[in-house]
Order: structure tokens, then C-alpha cells, then sequence
């Protein structure tokens, strides 16, 4: 009976160590088709093709097991508390991103009425580790990519909350799983056969999205804050072993958070129009993952392509055309609710 009717504390373990699972699981992904495969065959360098037979598959997962067997290393001059604390905050913020995220009908940690605004929050306190990091390594290097990183998140958390405004407007909802289903029960042109993915409508809030998703990852070409020719490794500079590990995995399962936003925000979520009830339980987490890897592209794609910015023209990105350019998302999609 205990299997079938989990308790409410087992069943929050149970959501814990799938989360925790997720984590690791969409790093290793995103930085293995990515980082170390798509990037190695557009730019003509592939690297480790060995490790692990097929296609050098290995290498990442390899690199991990070494991060972790290294020294953990802390400079003397350091606040040693806030210094190993700083990378846990920064997971912590990508772990609570996903407690949100509808993966198929009931497939959700915690449906929550606000699971947009929850989920835009809670990724805003990875700054506070990123600041943890950069004052607590007592390295003037580390300090001023903190205090880039700082301003830089700031600026495009504007942007990234506004775009989200268009779809918030335009499906009725915060909830997730509510905007999943606005667009499930959506018509194009009185078609309701693929509902309604808000791409269609929102494609101008879905740009702005990836761009100030981009400079929340702090990702060429919005790297300042970790610019190696000017700052090493920025606040990351002092960290190694398992530490580094941590960013690492912050940086990609927030990537994979984000992509896993924009695909329910703007593509339908789990959402395809074949399977329903318990069939779209399972069928849903692969659709949603498809949808995530596709944005997750794009993303990558920008990573890999363009030069990084400097510091006065990516502020002037985000204020001078970013929120200017949302703003009037925000205004078209109001005028075209109250019209329609």
C-alpha cells in the first residue's frame, strides 16, 4: 500500500532526487552534444574522439570523475565560509528552477499558480553566489568579474521578465502548466490541430527571451564577467576540483532550465495533440525534451558564433534595445487581447 499511496514526505524525496538527477543528467547532455560535438564540427576542431568508443562520448563524464579527485584548493587570504558556500548557492538557484517546469499532465513537482514568477526569481539568487564567490576569494580578478556579473544579470533580468510578460498577457496565467494548456486548447486561424504555441504570436518576446537568456548564462557573447583575456576565469578564477564542478553544473542545467522555459513558454511544453491522460505522461517528458533541445541550439549556436561584446555596448543592448523593443511586445499583445 506504501508503494502505491506514497507518503507526502516520500513523495517529496522522490521529486528531490529526480530533480537532483536532472541536473548532472542535463549538464553531461548539453555539454556533450554541444559544447565538445556541435562545436567541434562547425568549427573543424573535434577533439577527443576516442574515450569511450563511439564518437569520444566518455571525455565529459571523464573530465567530471577528474574534477572531483583533485585538491580542493582555498587561498589563504579568503573568507573560507562564504568561499565553499558560493558554489552551492549558485546550484541551489538552477535546482529550484526546475521544481516548476511541467514535464506532461501530472508530471510537475509543484504546479504552482505563480510558477512563471517563482521561477524567474528564484534564478535571480545565483547572483548572490556569484558575488559570494567573486569578494570571497580575495582576488581583485574574481572581484571585478563579480561585480561585471553583477550589473550584467541586473540588466537582463529586466528584459528576460518582460518578454515573459507578452505570454503571461496573452495565455491568462503565471501557472506553467496553465500557459501549457492555452496553447494546447489554441486555434491558428480557426485550426485548432497543433493548438496555439505562442511562437507564432510572441516570436518577438521569444528573441528577446534567448538573448537575455544568453547574458543570464553569461555566455559569449555576453562573457564579460569571465572574459579569460582579461580576468583569468573571472569569479571563478580561484576555485578548482569540485567546486568548479559545481559551476559547471550550474551553468549547464540552468542553461537546460531556460531552454526548458522558452520550449513551454513559446512551444506548447509537453503538449502534442496524439496522446492524452497517462500515455501523454510519458510521451510528454520526450517532447518537452526535443522542444529543449532545439532552443538549447540556438542558444549555442549564438555561443559559438558571434565575438563578445564590450562592457558599454552589452548594457546598451539590454536598456537601449532589449527592454525598449519588450515594452512594445508588451503594448501589441495588450491592444490585440482587448481587440480579439
Amino acid at each position: 500500500m506504501i508503494a502505491l499511496s506514497p507518503s507526502y514526505w516520500q513523495l517529496t524525496v522522490l521529486k528531490t532526487a529526480v530533480v537532483l538527477m536532472v541536473i548532472p543528467g542535463a549538464a553531461v547532455v548539453l555539454g556533450y552534444v554541444f559544447l565538445l560535438k556541435m562545436m567541434a564540427h562547425m568549427q573543424s576542431r573535434l577533439g577527443p574522439m576516442e574515450p569511450g568508443g563511439y564518437h569520444g562520448w566518455f571525455q565529459l563524464i571523464g573530465d567530471g570523475i577528474k574534477f572531483i579527485q583533485k585538491e580542493d584548493l582555498i587561498p589563504d587570504e579568503a573568507d573560507r565560509r562564504v568561499f565553499a558556500l558560493a558554489p552551492l548557492v549558485v546550484l541551489v538557484s538552477t535546482f529550484l528552477i526546475y521544481i516548476v517546469i511541467p514535464a506532461g499532465p501530472r508530471l510537475v513537482v509543484q504546479n504552482l499558480d505563480i510558477g512563471i514568477f517563482f521561477a524567474l526569481a528564484v534564478s535571480s539568487l545565483s547572483v548572490i553566489g556569484v558575488l559570494m564567490a567573486g569578494w570571497a576569494s580575495a582576488n581583485k580578478y574574481s572581484l571585478l568579474g563579480a561585480l561585471r556579473a553583477a550589473g550584467q544579470l541586473i540588466a537582463y533580468e529586466l528584459p528576460l521578465v518582460l518578454a515573459v510578460v507578452g505570454v503571461v498577457v496573452q495565455a491568462g496565467t503565471m501557472s506553467l502548466q496553465g500557459i501549457v494548456l492555452a496553447q494546447a486548447h489554441g486555434q491558428v486561424f480557426g485550426v485548432g490541430a497543433i493548438g496555439n504555441p505562442y511562437i507564432l504570436t510572441q516570436f518577438l518576446g521569444f528573441a528577446i527571451f534567448l538573448a537575455a537568456a544568453q547574458a543570464e548564462l553569461s555566455q559569449t557573447p555576453f562573457d564579460m564577467p569571465v572574459a579569460e583575456s582579461e580576468l583569468v576565469a573571472g569569479y571563478m578564477t580561484e576555485y578548482s576540483g569540485f567546486r568548479f564542478l559545481f559551476f559547471f553544473m550550474a551553468e549547464f542545467g540552468t542553461a537546460f532550465a531556460l531552454s526548458a522555459i522558452a520550449a513551454t513558454l513559446y512551444l506548447g511544453g509537453w503538449y502534442q495533440p496524439f496522446f492524452h491522460g497517462t500515455l501523454a505522461d510519458v510521451v510528454g517528458p520526450l517532447v518537452l525534451a526535443a522542444k529543449i533541445m532545439l532552443v538549447a541550439f540556438f542558444i549555442f549556436w549564438i555561443r559559438f558564433t558571434f565575438p563578445r561584446f564590450r562592457e558599454d555596448q552589452l548594457q546598451a543592448f539590454a536598456w537601449k534595445v532589449l527592454i525598449p523593443l519588450s515594452l512594445v511586445n508588451i503594448m501589441v499583445t495588450g491592444v490585440f487581447k482587448v481587440a480579439l
